[in-house]
């Protein structure tokens, strides 16, 4: 009911209210990540200016202390920087923070020449070479025993891409903490984090891609049993190189993999 003397309330359609409206449980993130995806898409070029605050506010329906909070957080990204008198400019991709989630993420999204999961895979690879190396060398038997048996029911889940690439994950972090290299393993981790459910890095999950991918397991399992470090660098080398080639699309140019 209405009280005497007042007037009823228009009833506003939840279909008309705008989207950054509705506030999104962290303001500041939705519109630090809409920011982000439009820098990486070109949309506000490197060596421009972000359009000034108070444009800011009336586009995204917010205040000020948002904005200012979601400028921190892109400089801290590398994505611009505040200049006296300048404006909040957009800075050269170089630049950019590529272990962000929020800017890899983005920036995958918008390669179509896969030059960036080339890259990601060219930094994976040098990273677990050397931490075969080092497993080859250091690991005890019951880490050899572990990746024997996860090369084993491997083998046995060559139908199933789901429970197949679970193991596999297990596999690489078995050698990687076998290592003892934590700042490596986090690289890599951190790194895989970002595309494992990205289609254009994921690819093919067939059963012959999955024998394939075991038979490299297998090699690196066996070079590490035999305590041979340069050949389980050697084999896990080949063996990141050779899954993803056999994933990987037709677009772009692949000889960035090329060593």
């Amino acid at each position: 009911m209405t009280a005497p003397g007042q007037q009823p309330s228009a009833t506003v359609s939840v279909n008309a209210v705008p989207n950054w409206a509705r506030r999104p449980a962290n303001l500041a993130r939705a519109i630090t990540t809409e920011l982000v995806e439009r820098i990486v898409r070109g949309e506000h070029p490197p060596g421009t200016s972000l359009p000034p605050e108070p444009v800011l506010c009336e586009t995204f329906s917010v205040s000020r202390t948002v904005i200012r909070e979601a400028m921190k957080v892109l400089q801290e990204k590398g994505l611009v920087q505040v200049r006296q008198g300048a404006g909040t400019q957009v800075t050269s991709p170089s630049t950019w923070n590529m272990l962000d989630e929020l800017v890899l993420g983005a920036v995958i999204a918008e390669d179509a020449t896969l030059g960036i999961l080339d890259d990601l895979v060219v930094t994976r690879r040098l990273l677990e070479s050397d931490m075969a190396n080092v497993a080859a060398r250091v690991a005890g038997q019951d880490e050899v025993a572990a990746l024997g048996a996860l090369v084993e029911r491997m083998d046995g889940l060559l139908d199933d891409p789901d429970a197949y690439r679970a193991l596999d994950t297990a596999f690489h972090d078995t050698i990687m903490r076998a290592s003892g290299n934590r700042i490596a393993r986090a690289v890599v981790r951190a790194l895989e984090s970002q595309v494992l459910h990205t289609a254009s890095y994921m690819g093919r999950t067939d059963r012959d891609l999955c024998a394939a991918s075991n038979r490299g397991h297998r090699r690196i399992y066996e070079r590490i049993a035999a305590h041979d470090p340069t050949g389980a660098a050697e084999a896990m080398f080949a063996h990141i190189t050779e899954a993803w080639l056999v994933r990987r699309s037709e677009a772009g140019d692949p000889s960035r993999l090329d060593r």
